[in-house]
């Protein structure tokens, strides 16, 4: 170690102080590391570069940290340091101190992702770029969204906030890339981002499927092309019949069940345009109330918006999926670590909990992938 350094703050030399030691918890028990420690004499910073060059905070050592993040990543803070770590190193850690250490992890991950660095896997996957059978897209790209119970002033809930979720995956579904932000924007272009990573550099060999939610469709178009070829999810679809088939029917399940089977058969075999047809020749009884006629203003509004997505017949002879499966995964996956019984957040901790959930829930190569990087604070 030289004898001065240059302050992070002034960039005036600092010069070498005092060898300072300090208890390190690794996955072998405590160690006791020895570093050089400086204090700057233009500014009041004092500082000791090793522990930023290596990832040092909390005591914890560079090998450990991984280990109690992914504690932190797959259960509540004091689960993860009672249930898991002490169990299974013997270490004892303190729920806060997880809390710190994956949030900070999470952060430093955040960091790099909104700046367009995808984290790669120790293991390059082929199937990404290989030959496609047919007509079938390079990948699907999808955008979804949960709610995340807030916290409030004191000790009060707040309003919930969506959480958005992106995921990008093969046709196979052997490979795919999960990805959260509370931003819209900010996720569709790390979504952008990551379809580069993965060697997806051709926008017009990629599928969209969503749902019908406020926003999605023209985030995809907005932040990856406008001439992505987007599909409404079927079972989204569906639903929507089934629901005014619901109001319509009342408790008549026979009544119910034939309409709502005639309607997504067209929807299945002819497509959007022939289910609109059908739903303006329906004729409502004249003691309909005004909740029926509402909700079959809104069904044909939900279909007229969504006609350029629902030509599902063509779509099933390309080969392409109809379902958002895949990505409703991802939310459901991710949500169960910001969703258990009590919890709630702020939206700082939210989101970078959630963008550790998302990069484990994209598999071990990319989560042993972000561990294998050169260590880099977050900005």
């Amino acid at each position: 170690m030289g004898c001065s350094v240059t302050c992070p703050d002034c960039q005036y030399a600092a010069k070498f102080h005092s060898y300072q030691t300090c208890r390190v918890l690794t996955v072998h028990g405590d160690v006791q590391v020895q570093r050089a420690y400086y204090r700057c004499a233009r500014c009041p910073q004092s500082f000791i570069p090793y522990d930023d060059a290596v990832g040092l905070r909390d005591s914890i050592s560079p090998g450990f940290r991984p280990l109690v993040c992914l504690a932190g990543t797959r259960a509540p803070f004091a689960d993860a340091a009672e249930d898991i770590v002490r169990r299974y190193t013997g270490v004892r850690l303190s729920a806060s101190t997880v809390l710190r250490c994956t949030e900070a992890e999470g952060e430093r991950l955040r960091a790099q992702l909104r700046q367009g660095r995808m984290v790669q896997p120790i293991v390059t996957e082929p199937g990404w770029t290989k030959p496609r059978e047919g007509q079938e897209p390079a990948a699907y790209v999808g955008l979804d969204a949960f709610s995340v119970p807030m916290q409030g002033a004191g000790t009060g809930p707040a309003d919930h906030h969506m959480l958005y979720t992106a995921v990008v995956y093969t046709p196979d579904k052997k490979h795919h890339r999960d990805l959260v932000d509370f931003e819209l924007d900010v996720l569709a272009e790390q979504l952008r981002s990551q379809t580069r990573a993965c060697g997806l550099t051709d926008v017009s060999q990629l599928v969209a499927i969503t749902d019908g939610g406020n926003g999605l469709e023209e985030a995809l178009h907005r932040h990856l092309a406008d001439s992505l070829a987007t599909v409404l999810d079927w079972y989204h679809a569906a639903e929507h019949l089934s629901d005014f088939a619901r109001v319509r029917f009342g408790p008549n399940e026979g009544l119910r069940a034939a309409w709502t089977e005639q309607a997504k058969g067209i929807l299945y075999e002819q497509g959007g345009e022939a289910l609109l047809t059908h739903l303006r020749g329906v004729v409502l009884p004249p003691d309909a109330g005004d909740d029926v006629h509402e909700a079959l203003r809104q069904v044909i509004g939900y279909f007229g918006n969504n006609r350029h997505r629902t030509d599902y017949p063509t779509y099933r002879a390309k080969g392409w999926d109809i379902g958002s499966g895949p990505t409703e995964a991802g939310c459901k996956i991710i949500s169960e670590r910001l969703k258990g019984s009590g919890m709630r957040w702020v939206e700082d901790g939210a989101a970078t909990v959630g963008a550790l959930r998302a990069l484990y829930v994209s598999g071990a190569k990319v989560w042993d992938g972000f561990w294998s990087q050169p260590h880099q604070l977050a900005a």
